[in-house]
């Protein structure tokens, strides 16, 4: 009997036995879980009223600083790097990919603790320009920068080597023809995955609670694990979630939509 079937009926008998399994899951899951203590811990709604106007004002306000200031640095340097990791300099060469594969290999936790801890430590009296928001831009910036490197590179290697050609025979200076020519047309190749690396710093944002910040400098996450200490309850922590969410899940469908437009380009 099954080998008389098609492919194509094959393909829509699995497909089915799939689906009928997915609405099963959901399914017993709704009939076993405990929708009220769910609801108590998680949606009280005169806990969701008292996180506003603060929720939006200050720990998402913050968590975007912190995210666009990383991001800035993180382009900066990530663009002087791809450069050296092109450079026919063999030293400059060396120290980028050292830097490349130092930055990528160490989570950004350890990195954000050691702007905040050790390089006080290791200069005294040196205060980094910023307080704060100083620190988390350097912290985020440099572990940005090292997969935006990468990302730019690549870029810049997917211009036709045509382009060079004709800016130089143009009478431009390599140089020249790099900043006007080359990574202009770079850019506009990469926007999609530098795109994907502002949400990663988004949600990398989080980690700045392990730096001691102030109450006027928590971001979303700090802000919905202190409030949900205090109540003694987890909706702040939900209503923190889905702040990311607002966030996080338009630029993801933005990614998308450039990539789309990038292949149809192609």
């Amino acid at each position: 009997m099954t080998s008389r079937l098609s492919r194509r009926q094959r393909r829509r008998i699995s497909q089915g036995v799939q689906y009928a399994l997915f609405v099963a899951a959901l399914v017993l899951v709704g009939v076993l879980a405990d929708w009220d203590r769910l609801q108590n811990q998680f949606a009280q709604k005169d806990l969701v009223a008292e996180l506003f106007p603060e929720i939006i004002t200050t720990a998402l306000r913050n968590t975007v600083v912190y995210t666009l200031s990383g991001f800035a640095f993180g382009l900066v340097l990530g663009l002087i790097v791809a450069l050296m990791r092109l450079s026919s300099v063999a030293p400059y060469r060396w120290l980028a990919s050292v830097y490349i594969e130092f930055f990528r290999g160490l989570p950004a936790l350890l990195i954000l603790i050691f702007v905040g801890v050790a390089v006080p430590l290791a200069f005294p009296g040196t205060e980094i320009p910023g307080g704060t928001y100083g620190k988390v831009a350097l912290g985020l910036g440099l572990v940005a920068a090292a997969y935006m490197a990468e990302t730019i590179r690549a870029g810049i290697q997917a211009v036709p080597k045509g382009q060079m050609e004709a800016a130089r025979s143009l009478g431009f200076s390599h140089a020249r023809a790099m900043v006007s020519v080359i990574i202009p047309q770079a850019f506009r190749i990469v926007i999609p995955p530098l795109t994907n690396e502002l949400v990663l710093l988004f949600k990398d944002s989080s980690l700045v609670l392990f730096l001691g910040i102030t109450l006027d400098e928590r971001e979303l996450t700090k802000f919905g694990r202190d409030l949900a200490s205090q109540t003694a309850n987890s909706t702040p922590i939900l209503v923190a979630g889905l702040c990311y969410l607002i966030v996080t899940v338009p630029l993801s469908f933005l990614v998308r939509r450039l990539e789309a437009r990038a292949d149809k380009a192609k």
